[in-house]
């Protein structure tokens, strides 16, 4: 990977390493426009002060934009949420392998 890559990436990591970004992203990945309100029900455990912030971050980052309806993901939003699409099989399996790991007895851990 270049160095222009590399920082590409770091930036992107850096954007979505804050607090409830990448939440508030996931929240919106169904295309349909959200209410602040609905949006931070969504998300949920999120104060208004953290989604405002988030928002303004992601729509200085182009990944959200507010539309008449409320919030919703830009084409680049929608693109990104569609490279992390396979998240949730990754989740599960990996949730499966720690409690598997948590249920063995700890001689036989490594």
């Amino acid at each position: 990977m270049s160095s222009k890559e590399n920082a590409a990436v770091s930036q992107l990591l850096g954007l979505l390493e804050a607090r409830y970004a990448i939440r508030v992203l996931w929240a919106l990945r169904d295309g349909h426009a959200q209410t602040f309100r609905l949006l931070q029900d969504s998300v949920g455990g999120i104060t208004p002060n953290t989604l405002n912030t988030r928002i303004k971050e992601l729509r200085e980052a182009g990944l959200v934009h507010h539309g008449n309806e409320g919030y919703m993901v830009t084409p680049a939003g929608s693109d990104l949420l569609k490279r992390l699409g396979e998240l949730p099989a990754f989740a599960a399996k990996w949730s499966a392998l720690q409690a598997k790991k948590k249920s063995q007895p700890a001689a036989a851990k490594p």
